[in-house]
Formats: structure tokens, sequence, C-alpha cells
């Protein structure tokens, strides 16, 4: 995993307490009540810790699961998987390769191309409407 760019005492006073347990404490936001869980404005996802950009709303979709929900990341490189054991189950968890917050899990049950879901929390996120910056 990467190393934390930013200590705690920071994270606490910058990200709301949601948006520190789930970046953090690898915490899942309740379905349905994410800020873009159903957003289909154009722009780019970035990382609320970092400011990485990690995915494109040219790759969400609607999945049903009442997160937003991707097939695939602007840059593969710039989304770790690990394998997740928590809750009784075998899962692959989605971290941001540059300050490894928690992002949400991938499964195969995504759209073509890809196959895949990306499963992301809202609260890990922040959509840069003008898509400024995607690099």
């Amino acid at each position: 995993m990467p190393e934390k760019t930013f200590d705690a005492e920071e994270l606490r006073k910058r990200l709301t307490p949601e948006q520190f347990h789930v970046t953090q404490e690898a915490g899942t936001e309740r379905a349905f009540t994410g800020e873009t869980w159903d957003t289909k404005d154009p722009g780019t996802y970035r990382c609320i810790v970092c400011d990485e950009a990690l995915f494109s709303s040219d790759t969400k979709y609607e999945s049903g699961s009442g997160w937003p929900s991707f097939y695939e990341a602007l840059d593969p490189a710039k989304v770790e998987m690990h394998t997740d054991s928590s809750h009784g189950m075998i899962r692959t968890e989605a971290t941001c390769a540059t300050c490894g917050a928690h992002l949400g899990h991938v499964f195969p049950d995504g759209p073509q191309p890809t196959g895949d879901r990306f499963c992301m929390n809202s609260a890990s996120l922040r959509l840069d409407r003008d898509g400024a910056g995607q690099n």
C-alpha cells in the first residue's frame, strides 16, 4: 500500500466524519445516500483525500446498487486492488494508488467492455464537474 501523504489529524479537520470513516477506516456509506450515486453530470471523479483523477463520468453507469458505479478507472495504475476478507466475504477492495484511501469494491458483474463494476463510495470521491485536469 502507498505511504499516506496526510496525517489523521489534518484529515479529520479537512474531511467530514463520513469521508474520514470511509477513506481511512474502510467504511461504507449507506446505499442510495451518497452525493453522487445517481449524478449524471459530466466530469472527472477525484480522490477526496489527495485529489487524484480516478474515474470519468464517461464510464459511470446505473448499476442499481445505490453507489456510484464505473466500468473502468481513468488509469488502472491509479486504483489499486486488494483482497478484502472482512465481514465474512471475499471481495476486491479498491484504494487510491496515490494516498491509499479506501474507495469501495470491484465486482465482476459490470457491463462491457470490461465486465467490471467499480462500486465506489460517494464519500471517497469529488466530482470535478468541469472535467478540468484529467491527469
